[in-house]
């Protein structure tokens, strides 16, 4: 038992999530110090809610980037959810909750077509998830010229019971979203990490060919993911909405670069394989926060905050090609044998 659990402690000390646990110290450290608002409760958590709906996103972009595939189109469904929950409810008399799940449904269509044209027909995802994301978010702007309100003025006034599903307070403290990503957290990593399923996705990453041969039916479990993340984006949608107190068509629209950057950061590989919920979590965390306390502490303009995203999600794919290269693989080989 104690060789088991140091093994366990060995492995975790050499992990990539200790290093973002690390990063996530240090953001906390010099975010502090510059400026000590960032450190009062009641901000940081209400912090949490503008970027809640990247963080539930990212955790089941994982699966499908663990299949080798991407999805590029969870953006655009975010707004579509948004915007069909508006008019159903506004313009065609639906209960706020049914309007609700009417959305994520239609949601879970679009995620099946997209894996579908993906595992049955072969099309690189890239391009589908590309396509997805336009012909999403241009039938949400088709649904939202049903609605009786201007467009650019979004669907206002939604009912009281709804709107609490985003701004109740655990405590008085702890938002609702961020207790709803923690149970999303839990669910995700029993999917894929204690699960049938998740060995399948990562078997399916690994060699498809060779899974296919063990009996796994991998089209399918390949468009399952597609599913999963799109569904992840509808209930993304739908608290972004309540918490925001608006339907509009074009909620979601600057995700993707967040989205994929947190999953990558975390440590999943582009080329599939390789993946980890807990990684993905604390990446999402670790860009949240970063585009929170460059504004509040170093004052950086809110249209400049993709530029940081953005050199980190270069510098962590430029480090693994690093890593990949024969010479500095067997660098850190001897580097890890003598320590």
């Amino acid at each position: 038992m104690d060789r088991s659990f140091s093994a366990k402690i060995r492995r975790f000390l050499r992990s990539w999530e200790l290093v973002l646990i690390c990063i996530l110290v240090a953001e906390f450290v010099i975010f502090g110090s510059a400026n000590a608002k960032f450190l009062r409760p009641a901000l940081l958590f209400n912090s949490m809610n503008d970027f809640m709906s990247i963080c539930i996103i990212s955790l089941f972009v994982t699966f499908v980037m663990i299949t080798g595939g991407i999805d590029i189109q969870a953006g655009s469904i975010v707004g579509l959810t948004s915007i069909i929950i508006g008019v159903s409810w506004q313009d065609f008399g639906c209960n706020i909750w049914v309007a609700a799940v009417l959305a994520l449904l239609v949601s879970a269509l679009c995620g099946a077509l997209s894996g579908f044209f993906v595992a049955y027909c072969g099309v690189q995802a890239m391009v589908v998830t590309l396509g997805g994301s336009f012909l999403y978010a241009g039938i949400a702007l088709l649904v939202s010229n049903l609605a009786s309100t201007a467009s650019y003025q979004g669907i206002s006034g939604f009912p009281d019971n709804f709107k609490i599903l985003a701004k109740y307070k655990l405590f008085g403290t702890i938002p609702s979203q961020l207790v709803l990503f923690l149970i999303l957290v839990v669910v995700a990593y029993l999917l894929l990490h204690r699960s049938k399923y998740g060995r399948r996705v990562f078997l399916v990453g690994v060699n498809q060919e060779a899974a296919e041969y063990s009996g796994i039916n991998t089209r399918l479990v390949i468009m399952s993911t597609y599913i999963l993340s799109a569904v992840s984006a509808s209930v993304a949608g739908i608290v972004l909405t309540a918490y925001l107190g608006t339907a509009k068509s074009d909620l979601g629209a600057n995700f993707t670069l967040n989205i994929i950057t947190a999953v990558v950061l975390g440590g999943t590989l582009s080329t599939g394989g390789k993946g980890n919920v807990i990684g993905t979590a604390l990446a999402s965390m670790i860009i949240g926060l970063l585009r929170f306390g460059l504004p509040l502490c170093f004052k950086v303009g809110t249209q400049y905050l993709d530029i940081p995203v953005g050199i980190l999600l270069l510098a962590v794919v430029l480090g693994r090609s690093m890593a990949g290269h024969p010479a500095v693989a067997g660098f850190l080989a001897r580097f890890r044998k003598n320590n």
